[in-house]
């Protein structure tokens, strides 16, 4: 493996998974603490210090490091120890392919702030997210529980549903931007576009004084509807409320690891977490432009600092407001995620089921015709 890949796959397990991983659990229970009007995660302290609850997510390892790890009498026990890593692992591996910068040229040397990026990148993702299925089917089946059983059951079924709409939500996509590489799906976002241009598509003239208005060509504006329906999806595959039917502890006790204790719980608890995480990289990356600077295209921040400073200070300036930017973007979708999830109540599990097949399903697949349409339509303008 070379070492540029190996340092990249470091950076982003270090600082972009498991950095922001535990602080969520620390902004969830602070978030939903804001909306609920209390004061929130506030009793961990050392010395007395509580750090506005930051100590929090170490307790949280403290306690489950030290925790008795039980497996079920009855229990098939290679089963129920390898479940919680079939479901976290996928977790992490699938941010591979997302680039957190663009590709920056130093002198001779070029680097591309992606640890993967292949022709099919998004179907990787999906891909790999499939697997965390088997974690969950796995987790429910080898406790000897039924209620565990019947949490596994939930999951699969619910998961396996939403991955179908999941898949057709993002064709929009792949039919405005041309590509399956996400590192040139976000260079195609790298620029703007002429909100009144489309009056041109149907033999009007663009006033002159309405057609300087542009905005970014992010994925959000082109695919509004399959932004609403991707991300809807994806969270029911993530399984956090308001979609979390396979582990709704009003229903089925506490759904497909009920008879999970310590570390290995704690790999459920953060795999969803990390999930999380992806999720708003995911998004990020289709649908908000990823690392790029709204309005400011590489080549224009390039240009314009080089004129008072080297290239290579001008490049390396932009690599870091290309992440900086990215980051910004993960740490908004993380919020929106939060906010979802502690506004809207847990749904049943037939609710769930109609809404992906009755709904969702039925306008992933209006939105590809339209979208082939749009497409068609503008093809013929412009030839």
């Amino acid at each position: 493996m070379p070492i540029e890949v190996l340092l990249k796959a470091v950076f982003i397990l270090l600082v972009i998974v498991a950095g922001l991983a535990p602080v969520i659990t620390w902004i969830e229970r602070k978030q939903s603490a804001v909306m609920q009007d209390r004061i929130g995660a506030n009793r961990a302290d050392i010395g007395g210090l509580t750090v506005l609850g930051l100590l929090h997510p170490l307790a949280d390892v403290i306690k489950l490091l030290t925790k008795e790890d039980v497996v079920p009498q009855g229990a098939n026990r290679f089963m129920h120890l390898i479940a919680p890593v079939i479901a976290a692992v996928p977790a992490v591996v699938a941010y591979a392919v997302i680039p957190f910068g663009g590709v920056y040229t130093f002198g001779n040397y070029t680097i591309s702030l992606v640890v993967a990026n292949p022709d099919w990148g998004l179907l990787y993702i999906f891909a790999i997210g499939s697997i965390a299925t088997y974690g969950t089917v796995m987790a429910g089946w080898s406790s000897n529980n039924n209620w565990s059983l019947l949490g596994g059951l939930r999951a699969s079924a619910q998961m396996i549903s939403y991955e179908v709409t999941m898949g057709l939500s993002v064709v929009g996509v792949f039919m405005v931007f041309q590509t399956l590489q996400l590192q040139n799906m976000v260079l195609a976002q790298d620029t703007t576009f002429r909100i009144f241009g489309f009056l041109e598509l149907v033999g009007l003239p663009v006033p002159a004084v309405l057609d300087w208005v542009r905005l970014p060509a992010w994925g959000v504006f082109f695919q509004p509807l399959g932004f609403v329906m991707f991300l809807t999806t994806i969270m029911a595959e993530n399984k956090r409320p308001p979609f979390d039917t396979p582990e709704g502890e009003s229903e089925i006790i506490a759904g497909y690891h009920l008879e999970y204790s310590g570390m290995r719980f704690g790999l459920f608890f953060m795999s969803e977490f990390i999930e999380v995480v992806v999720i708003a990289g995911l998004v990020a990356t289709l649908f908000l432009g990823g690392w790029a600077v709204p309005w400011l295209s590489q080549e224009t921040i390039i240009g314009t600092v080089s004129r008072l400073f080297n290239v290579e200070f001008a490049t390396g300036l932009c690599a870091i407001l290309h992440f900086t930017t990215f980051m910004l973007k993960v740490v908004f979708m993380i919020w929106l995620q939060m906010a979802l999830r502690w506004t809207l109540p847990r749904f049943r599990y037939d609710q769930v089921m109609d809404l992906c097949w009755k709904i969702l399903l039925p306008l992933s697949i209006a939105n590809i015709l339209v979208t082939g349409f749009v497409l068609l339509l503008v093809r013929g303008a412009t030839q």
